[in-house]
């Protein structure tokens, strides 16, 4: 076991060994890495146990600086930071080992050992073998508390208290109804950003103008197209998003009329997945729980208000399409597992409804009203749904509130009220 200090915190790695399958253990293990912080000062004490499940899907766990929420859990708690299997330390999943798979539906089965189902089978085996079986509290941001209701759902006796922040999934959405509740969402951020920004969209326009005319290359080879341009809507769900995309729109074009370096940089940046291919390999089966394909959702339920034509430019969300796995470099391998899983007819079942009706693991969830990302129409029917459940709705953050507020310190709180 590694053990060193960042600044405030004591660091102890964590390895183990599991399943790939859960459901066939002989079909070969992988890696799962978890890192363990404790404050400087409290390194000896008997602390509870937090378990940090990262949003995504697809992402590492957060690598700890100084401040934000972590320094709050680490006032009361060990914080265990889990890279998700397939991310970070945990044998990941990247272009190079998915292109090993000859059959795309070999490919297809390879990527849903990486759902939430095998997330929570992994920690339950993280908690017993170097924690001893004690019971932990969780904190599931985004696609973290999708993974705390199948989590609820296999394994409540490993827990004592389940925080979430943004991340009620509907138990009984699928991913149509998703997308029909959320591009709504999309287009009203993007009305607002407009309203705010007007001479913003005459530069996205201008971009959009030469980007039909021409090709322009991003910096890593890929040719920037206008439906790639669109999607740097995402960061319009987080609390500073649409500043950060104005001044990225603010310097877009050069004095002659051309994308600029330094735009093209960034836009590479925002739009590459390098990091985090998983995030749009895995993004629609998250919502797939039993009978039914995916079938690409999200373009299936994008309507004309959306294309690259229309002016004020519309921008897009979180929504993953087809197309990006033909123009983004790091997804090109993924593409024909991608295509193969959003054809699988049936996936293994994410919740238990009776068990989780039934449940008595304090839930305490904090549910941003204007999200653009979580319906919080479907945070609430979830809410009401599952036992012990307490909601705190709120407009004061956006998706991100649990790294841009003071919201585990409310969470924390919230039963004391």
């Amino acid at each position: 076991m590694t053990t060193y200090e960042v600044p405030g915190a004591v660091v102890r790695e964590h390895e183990v060994t599991v399943p790939l399958h859960w459901a066939d253990p002989d079909a070969g293990t992988i890696t799962v890495f978890a890192r363990e912080l404790v404050a400087r000062d409290r390194r000896d004490d008997d602390l509870p146990l937090l378990l940090f499940l990262q949003g995504g899907p697809g992402g590492k766990s957060p690598r700890p600086t100084r401040g934000g929420w972590v320094a709050r859990a680490l006032r009361d708690f060990r914080v265990v930071l889990l890279d998700q299997r397939g991310t970070g330390r945990s044998t990941r999943v990247t272009g190079r080992s998915i292109s090993r798979f000859a059959d795309p539906a070999a490919a297809a089965r390879h990527l849903l050992a990486f759902r939430a189902d095998s997330i929570v089978a992994d920690a339950e085996h993280l908690r017993r073998t170097v924690y001893g079986g004690r019971r932990w509290t969780t904190l599931g941001q985004s696609y973290g508390g999708f993974v705390t209701m199948t989590y609820l759902s296999q394994a409540p006796e490993g827990l004592e208290r389940c925080l979430v922040t943004g991340g009620l999934p509907g138990l009984h959405a699928d991913a149509r109804e998703v997308y029909r509740r959320t591009w709504p969402r999309v287009a009203e951020k993007t009305r607002r950003f407009h309203a705010r920004y007007p001479d913003d969209a005459v530069r996205l326009a201008a971009v959009a103008d030469r980007l039909d005319a021409a090709p322009v290359m991003l910096p890593d080879g890929d040719r920037l197209t206008v439906r790639r341009l669109q999607t740097l809507g995402h960061a319009l769900g987080t609390q500073s998003g649409a500043e950060e995309l104005h001044w990225l729109v603010d310097e877009a074009l050069d004095d002659d009329g051309e994308p600029a370096d330094g735009f093209l940089d960034e836009v590479a940046r925002r739009t590459s997945y390098w990091d985090g291919p998983l995030y749009v390999a895995l993004h629609e089966s998250i919502y797939a729980s039993g009978p039914g394909a995916t079938a690409w959702a999200a373009e299936a339920e994008r309507t004309p208000e959306f294309d690259g034509g229309v002016r004020p430019l519309p921008f897009t969300g979180e929504m993953v399409f087809p197309w990006m796995f033909d123009e983004i470099a790091s997804l090109r391998a993924f593409g024909p597992a991608a295509r193969a899983l959003a054809e699988v007819e049936h996936f293994p079942a994410l919740h238990d409804p009776a068990r989780l009706a039934a449940n008595d693991v304090p839930v305490d969830a904090a549910v941003y009203f204007d999200d653009m990302y979580v319906d919080a129409g479907l945070s609430l029917e979830t809410a009401a749904a599952v036992g012990n459940v307490r909601a705190w709705v709120t407009n004061e953050f956006e998706h991100d509130g649990l790294r841009t507020g003071d919201v585990l310190d409310r969470l924390l709180t919230l039963r004391d009220r």
